[in-house]
């Protein structure tokens, strides 16, 4: 194991040095064995950008690599003091959201959620795949924190940071209890994932839409399974999605369908393709993300895109640094969702001649704030005087 400065690291060199890191990044030895990560969208597994040292597996001459073991998904319980999560970011529809896990299993080489890992003092690379946090006491928290005087009911949102029905959930069931004391606190909520696995929870969400108080959306990335598989590869198949959309809209849940992230040159060809196939399935509205990639997230990124897509790399980066002012991301509230300059704004123009199209532009209704019942605290422990 050998140990170096974090400084000039090449993983994180700026945008416009970006082909020289790339470079760097396979010559290096960086790239994590593929026997090793079998299964996994990431390629690497870089040091956390808060940390000191940059740790680097080296072939020592005695051919150690065959000892090394395979990356294995590990939980850790994680005790936070509070379910709900405040935010006052003006570009998104909520302000207020649980995650029940950190990290995510699904492995998707794109997700923005990866850089949080680094908080933990873990890469943002193979680690946000396969070493979780989940949080067991969700549902206690929030119970104790609806029942608080004086709280305003809003949305609650969930899904938007890592997925709440990634594959751990079927063993943790946190999401389950979370649902279970929204439900019955008549609380509205608003769920986003790519997982079939929220049809094991139908029965709480039909319950909750018969009074108006859920929605889900279903993210369908793209409707090649082979590039689901290596983009995505532990989450839902593109046609179990589109079977999870009909499911839930034949229950009477409000679906819509998130076309997201939309990658130029990769995927973004797709999109008039997935509404309709969203449409049929009986999704109500739509909506897209552009690609984005924050701090660790693009040289994860552009190195999976060498190995995958070799011959579409210059042309993708190239396509989505024109939608960012020339850098790999810009966060400027406003444009981070969808991009800016010709490229964005001919993706927006056929989404929303799409979207009329298939019918997708109606919004659903409000979810409703006004039967809200107050949990009766019984969960609460007493404070120590």
């Amino acid at each position: 194991m050998r140990e170096q400065s974090l400084a000039g690291q090449a993983a994180f060199a700026p945008a416009n040095t970006a082909d020289i890191a790339d470079a760097m990044i396979v010559s290096s030895g960086l790239r994590v064995e593929v026997d090793r990560r079998r299964g996994r969208g990431a390629g690497l597994n870089p040091t956390g950008r808060f940390e000191a040292l940059q740790r680097e597996t080296v072939d020592d001459g005695w051919q150690t690599w065959e000892e090394l073991p395979p990356f294995k998904t590990e939980v850790q319980v994680e005790k936070p003091r509070t379910a709900i999560t405040r935010n006052e970011s003006p570009d998104i529809p909520f302000d207020r959201s649980i995650n029940p896990y950190r990290g995510c299993e699904h492995g998707c080489i794109y997700c923005f959620a990866r850089p949080t890992h680094a908080y933990m003092g873990l890469s943002a690379g193979l680690d946000f795949e396969t070493k979780l946090f989940a949080k067991p006491d969700a549902a206690k928290l929030l119970e104790r924190e609806l029942a608080k005087p004086g709280y305003k009911v809003r949305v609650i949102a969930i899904g938007t940071n890592t997925d709440p029905y990634q594959p751990i959930e079927k063993e943790w069931r946190i999401m389950r209890g979370i649902l279970e004391v929204l439900n019955k606190a008549n609380h509205p909520v608003s769920i986003v994932t790519k997982s079939a696995m929220i049809l094991r929870d139908l029965d709480i969400l039909q319950e909750m839409a018969a009074k108006n108080l859920v929605r889900v959306g279903i993210s369908v990335t793209t409707l090649d399974r082979k590039l689901a598989r290596t983009m995505e590869p532990r989450a839902a198949t593109p046609p179990r999605r589109l079977e999870t959309i009909h499911t839930l809209a034949e229950a009477g849940i409000q679906t819509a369908v998130l076309a997201a992230p939309l990658i130029p040159a990769l995927n973004d060809h797709e999109l008039e393709r997935i509404l309709e196939s969203a449409k049929a399935a009986g999704a109500a509205e739509a909506s897209y993300v552009i690609l984005r990639l924050p701090l660790e997230v693009s040289p994860l990124f552009r190195d999976w895109l060498l190995q995958h897509y070799p011959d579409r790399y210059r042309h993708v980066m190239s396509l989505v640094r024109s939608m960012r002012g020339g850098k790999d991301y810009d966060a400027e509230f406003g444009k981070r969702m969808k991009g800016a300059g010709p490229y964005a704004w001919q993706i927006a123009r056929r989404f929303e001649m799409a979207a009329r199209r298939f019918d997708l532009t109606r919004r659903s209704m409000p979810l409703r704030d006004d039967l809200f019942v107050p949990p009766d605290g019984s969960g609460e422990q007493l404070s120590l005087l």
